[in-house]
């Protein structure tokens, strides 16, 4: 997965702090184990995690996937799959990237990336609009589901797979990428204002933004959440 993180692109890998010499690893986790910034996180991964729980349904799965390694020095990642009829219709991962001094472009200390991909018609990945919208779709979620969010970033794509010798037969398919990063804020915060002294993760309220990520996958997968602008016709999956 490839995410926009302030601008640039990001590759999933495993969740870890900052690397560190092998002879100086020892010491360097027990520093780090005992700092504020560890328990910040710490706290932060729990309250992500806590509303996956609050989504879990039929419909929607999820699964811990690695994190980035490069893009902070703290990061957890989730992955979840839309399923219609018994078939997987979405799919999408979600990164919270956590830098306790904070990152140019960010305007706090919290990142999230996100990644949606969906199989859709060829006459709507042909739509000239499917950009437009595919953007609204998070946007509104975020509008409708989170506190504050600043300094959102993304790409919408459009994506056609055709197969070549043995695979000349299969029909092409096409599908929907859309890939995005934010910031979460507290209500009425202004951008680039976070300072630790009065970091609440309880305004920041994280488990919000997977609400709004699910909202989206929901809606690329044909699945609209109310409010929602919808581009495929009606009667179309």
């Amino acid at each position: 997965m490839t995410g926009i993180v302030g601008g640039t692109p990001a590759a999933a890998a495993q969740v870890a702090p900052a690397q560190v010499a092998p002879e100086a690893a020892a010491p360097a986790q027990a520093a780090l184990a005992d700092s504020p910034a560890e328990a910040t996180f710490a706290a932060a991964m729990a309250a992500f995690t806590a509303g996956r729980e609050t989504l879990r349904r039929r419909d929607l799965l999820f699964e811990d996937v690695p994190a980035p390694k490069r893009l902070a020095p703290f990061a957890t990642a989730m992955a979840a799959t839309v399923r219609r009829d018994e078939t997987d219709v979405a799919w999408g991962r979600l990164v919270l990237l956590y830098d306790p001094d904070g990152q140019q472009g960010w305007g706090g200390f919290f990142r999230l990336v996100a990644y949606v991909r969906a199989d859709v018609e060829p006459e709507m990945a042909a739509d000239p609009l499917l950009g437009e919208v595919g953007w609204s779709w998070l946007s509104e979620a975020l509008d409708a589901r989170v506190p504050g969010y600043a300094v959102p970033s993304g790409t919408v794509t459009r994506v056609i797979t055709e197969g070549f010798g043995a695979k000349q037969d299969e029909v092409p398919l096409t599908g929907f990428e859309l890939r995005a990063s934010w910031s979460p804020t507290g209500p009425g915060q202004q951008r680039g204002s976070a300072d630790h002294g009065d970091l609440d993760l309880d305004a920041l309220d994280l488990s919000t933004h997977i609400a709004a990520w699910c909202d989206c996958m929901s809606a690329a997968a044909g699945l609209e959440p109310p409010g929602t602008r919808a581009l495929r016709q009606p009667g179309h999956g």
